[in-house]
């Protein structure tokens, strides 16, 4: 979900989505509401509502989301390691966000990720995190990126990338 919220275009989620359940959704029963009460469906339940306020708050995931001026590939050809990163920005003075997806269940340590600005990157999702059912491998809520270009970009940052985990972080300032 934490990808799919971090992409250009418009979000969906079908009659029961937002707390995994087991069952394909039929007109024909109730939703299977009593699965929230499992921990791994009230950590999916948990991730969608802070992926939803997120989306709310932060302007870089829906401000020019239609304009190619919002988004921009960090990594778009590591196949070796199975990761995709990308910048979402608003066009306006609210700070950029990015967005690095880790398609493998192994974690990525000291993954060198390109970034347009040095400073501070604040963690703000981390899909891996324990109160979302994941190991909590995580980059405890910072991520530093120094002015060391990378990928085309002006800066640069090592940070562990969880497995089988999507991060967004937003910059923080210098």
């Amino acid at each position: 979900y934490a990808f799919m919220w971090g992409y250009p275009g418009k979000k969906l989620l079908f009659m029961g989505q937002e707390f995994a359940p087991w069952d394909e959704w039929s007109e024909q029963r109730a939703l299977d509401w009593h699965l929230i009460e499992r921990p791994a469906h009230a950590g999916v339940k948990q991730l969608v509502a802070d992926l939803n306020r997120l989306y709310r708050t932060l302007a870089a995931l829906h401000g020019r989301d239609c304009e190619s001026e919002g988004f921009a590939w960090l990594v778009a050809d590591d196949a070796a390691n199975s990761v995709f990163a990308w910048l979402r920005r608003s066009g306006d003075a609210h700070p950029p966000v990015a967005v690095i997806a880790n398609f493998t269940p192994v974690p990525r340590e000291n993954y060198l990720l390109p970034l347009p600005a040095a400073g501070r990157w604040r963690e703000v999702v981390n899909t891996d995190a324990g109160c979302y059912g994941g190991s909590g491998l995580g980059n405890l809520g910072t991520v530093l990126a120094k002015g060391e270009p990378a990928g085309g970009q002006p800066a640069s940052a090592r940070l562990r990338l969880p497995p089988l985990a999507t991060l967004i972080l937003e910059f923080a300032g210098a």
